[in-house]
């Protein structure tokens, strides 16, 4: 056996099923870039729509491409999440999904699509305002000039108008409000230069859970999709699963003496003797070297155990008792028998976010799907 993850998309289908539920006027966007989150993007998608997602959204234009390579409908909207790097949607355009909604939010980079499309094209496009992330996007007082830059170029429609929240995870941060009072002075503006009729999305997973007011058009949810919270301060507003299970085997045992040490750098010692089980996964498939120190724990035969020493590379040394034997399955993430170790729980314990834990998970480990 080796390191595998075992993704769930009936649990996929229901996240995108409630979380629509919760958000019934708006059209659900869901979030597939990243691989999925590290659970599979192509098969993500595919059960989101199935779920009841009308678009799914993608950071690259790459992304997009490999999605409709996959055998998602070439006509679903996909949104791009960012204005993408000149060379890579140059590179992307001959086989881009004929859903692409490319993002812009610089006159360069409506300039550059402007240069791929022909004058028979019907290009939609969306324009980001930056309404207080500060990382992508125009200023609320530039989108009627870049309004005018897209309805001016042969080729291309002016779609959608949105923006990004930076705090819709916690409830009690007013500056969400601040945000959305910002994008709609940013929409009036627009709307009053002749643009009319876009579709308007503001919200992430957190957002819908927490601001309501802001659903609008259509909302794009991420984290949520794969059961996880954005935040642990959202628990209980919405039910949801946990779609993916990380899994390793039992490869070695040994009985380690009182005062020896485990892994490098003699991190841990033994205070009495410890029988020692090493596990074939470590920080190249995305468990983090530190995560013992932080006291992460693991579920072998339905109980917890603890990680020793420091992680290494290809494997990772777990404290047993006596029962537990040579392949006996080890889980790093979700449930066996009666315990469950969430993302959360990793997350809190490692001092980040649940997106970290996941987005790290390694290429050599085996996916597998059920539904």
């Amino acid at each position: 056996m080796t390191a595998r993850s075992e993704v769930d998309l009936g649990a996929v289908r229901r996240n995108v099923a409630r979380l629509g539920a919760a958000a019934p006027a708006a059209t659900l966007c869901a979030v597939v870039k990243a691989d999925g989150y590290g659970h599979g993007a192509a098969e993500v998608a595919a059960a989101a729509i199935e779920g009841g997602a009308g678009w799914l959204a993608v950071a690259t234009p790459a992304e997009a491409t490999m999605l409709a390579d996959s055998g998602i409908d070439r006509s679903t909207p996909v949104l791009l999440l960012s204005e993408p790097d000149p060379d890579a949607l140059r590179a992307a355009w001959p086989g881009r999904p004929a859903g692409l909604r490319p993002t812009v939010a610089t006159p360069e980079g409506v300039a550059t699509l402007g240069g791929l499309v022909t004058a028979r094209d019907r290009v939609p496009v969306h324009l980001l305002l930056d309404t207080g992330m500060h990382r992508m996007g125009a200023e609320p007082s530039d989108g009627p000039a870049l309004a005018d830059q897209v309805a001016a170029t042969p080729g291309l429609v002016l779609e959608g108008v949105w923006t990004h929240f930076a705090v819709a995870d916690d409830p009690e941060d007013d500056f969400t409000a601040v945000q959305i009072a910002r994008f709609d002075d940013g929409v009036a503006g627009i709307a009053a230069a002749g643009h009319n009729g876009l579709l308007h999305h503001l919200c992430n997973s957190a957002g819908v859970l927490t601001h309501p007011e802001a659903h609008r058009d259509l909302v794009r949810v991420g984290i949520a999709v794969y059961g996880v919270l954005p935040s642990p301060d959202l628990a209980g507003r919405v039910e949801l699963e946990p779609a993916l299970r990380l899994c390793a085997n039992v490869t070695a045992l040994r009985t380690v003496a009182a005062a020896e040490s485990v892994s490098y750098g003699r991190r841990f010692f033994a205070d009495r003797p410890t029988r020692v089980a090493t596990i074939d996964i470590g920080y190249a498939d995305g468990v983090r070297r530190s995560s013992p120190a932080a006291g992460v724990e693991v579920l072998v035969r339905g109980k917890r155990a603890p990680m020793l020493g420091v992680v290494t590379m290809d494997q990772t040394m777990i404290g047993v008792d006596d029962e537990v034997a040579l392949g006996d399955e080890v889980v790093l993430i979700g449930a066996q028998g009666n315990d469950a170790i969430p993302v959360e729980e990793i997350a809190g314990r490692l001092g980040t976010i649940g997106y970290e834990v996941l987005t790290d998970l390694g290429a050599r480990i085996i996916r597998s799907v059920r539904d």
